[in-house]
């Protein structure tokens, strides 16, 4: 085995998972799951079946990611925050066949507590304060606050807040990185 996998949670048959990964306490990882090297799961994590996570993911404890669910490299989800994958849920009513994809893209943070709403995609590098409730796609280093969540600002790649000169240009404060936004869209420049 070339991961860690704590005594006390599961793993089920047909699951990937790519060395130096760690699953801690009372974790479940279910059938079809693909996760990458590097990747730590914290304590009382479910991971559904066929869930898809990219390399040197962190997933704090008490987080279910949901099948329909795909987190690309270096993804952050912060503790006890919250996916959905069914738009209209009821008890009574079996809607496996309506799970909504969500794409969590490479870099992006997730806070504590923060709701992610089914079907939506959350861009490169952007970062959802903790309490947020995502209701829509998220912009590539947008920094998302509130409920329902909305854009208040932007950030680097390294997380720190970008600063845009008239000439639409921001330097990373952490990296010295340059950003240029254009038309609600920012790119490393």
């Amino acid at each position: 085995m070339s991961y860690f996998k704590h005594e006390s949670s599961y793993i089920d048959e047909g699951c990937e998972i790519g060395n130096g990964t760690k699953i801690w306490h009372f974790s479940h990882i279910m059938s079809g799951c693909k996760i990458g090297e590097d990747c730590n799961i914290g304590q009382n994590v479910v991971i559904s079946p066929d869930v898809v996570l990219g390399r040197n993911c962190k997933i704090q404890n008490n987080v279910s990611v949901y099948t329909g669910v795909r987190c690309e490299d270096d993804v952050f989800l912060g503790p006890s925050m919250v996916f959905t994958n069914v738009l209209n849920p009821r008890s009574a009513v079996s809607r496996k066949s309506e799970y909504k994809p969500t794409i969590i893209k490479r870099g992006a943070s997730v806070g504590a507590n923060a709701t992610i709403v089914c079907g939506h995609t959350l861009g490169e590098y952007c970062l959802i304060g903790a309490g947020s409730v995502v209701t829509k796609d998220v912009p590539a280093y947008a920094l998302m606050v509130g409920n329902p969540a909305r854009r208040i600002g932007w950030v680097s790649r390294h997380g720190e807040k970008l600063q845009f000169d008239d000439n639409h240009i921001a330097v990373c404060p952490a990296t010295g990185e340059r950003y240029k936004e254009e038309n609600g869209i920012v790119r490393l420049f």
